[in-house]
């Protein structure tokens, strides 16, 4: 999976259409192998990122759990720490 792509499920607050976009274009990029379409397939490389995109938003709104809601900053403070200890930085 592309390290860039996040859960996008069950967090407080919810997941925006600016992330869902987000990976939605990630996913496309890895999947076609382009950073940026050639103008030849840049019609169809916004098509895709626009349909994967509605095909996600329709996932996740169908998705059902009775597990708490993730905290944004908490995910993001673990990360960090992993990080830290991964790539050896203090103070992070």
């Amino acid at each position: 999976m592309c390290r860039n792509i996040r859960v996008l499920y069950n967090f407080e607050p919810p997941t925006t259409q600016d992330e869902v976009q987000a990976a939605a274009l990630q996913f496309v990029r890895k999947v076609s192998g382009f950073t940026k379409p050639s103008k030849a397939n840049e019609a169809v490389f916004a098509l895709a990122v626009q349909e994967v995109a509605k095909a996600t938003h329709k996932l996740l709104e169908s998705l059902e759990t009775s597990a708490p809601q993730r905290d944004r900053d908490v995910i993001a403070q673990r990360a960090r720490e992993r990080a830290a200890k991964r790539y050896g930085l203090a103070g992070s």
